[in-house]
Formats: structure tokens, sequence, C-alpha cells
């Protein structure tokens, strides 16, 4: 069984999940908000019924306020939103994992969603910064995770074309982005 969770768009996020080939629940969670944290395992447990366990989880977020991305200068972003960026997009994954970990089984997973911070992609700057911390925050996920006979993965899907990424200054990350990608690839 699928549940899902979303935050701020839930009339557009249900539209999607109504479209899956299957039902799957959809719980608001908004990761700043400690107590749609500290009720999440219950919620999820309501939705999947007393008993059973979660075999993964997968953490799909990230967020950078448009001060700290795109054309705006990497030093002129202010550190709230900094703060919020990396709040959202790395904090929140330690946050996701202590909230679900109790009611997870053995043998499960838990994914995040990363992107190649080794580099100073164009337009990405302090997103950049969130990433590199989600791949520390990671580690310590696992750390904590491996005695529950939980594992802490990330994956990097590569530029892909999405909404977020055509927020990113119209796009601009993307066109960027793809060519300095291939020319990485080329050698």
């Amino acid at each position: 069984q699928l549940v899902l969770t979303g935050f701020d768009r839930l009339r557009l996020i249900q539209r999607i999940v109504d479209r899956l080939p299957e039902k799957a629940p959809l719980i608001e969670l908004d990761v700043q908000n400690e107590e749609h944290l500290n009720t999440l395992a219950q919620r999820v447990t309501a939705e999947i019924g007393e008993g059973n366990r979660l075999d993964g989880v997968v953490h799909s977020i990230g967020f950078m306020p448009q001060t700290g991305m795109g054309i705006n200068p990497f030093f002129d972003a202010p550190y709230e939103d900094v703060s919020k960026g990396i709040h959202i997009s790395a904090y929140s994954y330690a946050s996701l994992a202590k909230a679900l970990l109790p009611i997870m089984n053995p043998g499960g997973s838990i994914v995040g969603m990363d992107f190649d911070p080794s580099r100073a992609m164009p337009a990405y700057n302090w997103m950049t910064v969130a990433k590199s911390a989600l791949e520390s925050v990671n580690r310590f996920v696992a750390r904590e995770a491996g005695p529950h006979g939980v594992r802490s993965n990330l994956v990097a899907a590569g530029p892909i074309r999405t909404l977020a990424m055509a927020g990113i200054v119209g796009g601009v990350l993307g066109d960027q982005a793809a060519e300095q990608i291939r020319l990485l690839e080329e050698g």
C-alpha cells in the first residue's frame, strides 16, 4: 500500500494522486511543523492499519527561496532564506526518518532524492549547499537506522526537466546544467 504526503498545493497533489492506478491516501505534511512530524507515524498507521509497518520511505522534498537560486548573486542570499532551504531540503530527511523509523519493518529502506553537489552548478547556488548537507545527513540517518535493520540511501537522478527545475529562472538551470553535464560526460 502506498501512502503519500504533501504540503501547500494539496488540491493539485490530490488530482495527481487520483490518476494513480490504485487509490492512495494523501496526508498533509509540512516538515517545518513539529506537530505534523510528531503525529506522522500515528497518521500513517491510521491509513495502513494497526500492526502494519512500512517497508520504505521516500524523501523527495526540496526547496530554496528564489533569493538563494537562479540569477541572484550567491553572496546576497539572506541567512533566513538559506536556513529555511536547508531545513526543508536536508534537515527534513532526518526529521522524516525519526518520525517513521518506529513503524518501519527491518529490511526497509529510507531513500532521498539527491543532485550531485560536487560542482558549483549555474543558478543552483544555495541549493547545492543544501544537497551537500543532505548527503551528510544521510550518513547519520544510515548510522541511526542501521541498528533497526533499515537502510538509508540517496539517489541522484540527474537533470530531469521538472516543474521545480523550470521554476529556476525559467529553466536557465536546465539548459546550462545540461550543457555542463554533456561536457563533463565527454571527458
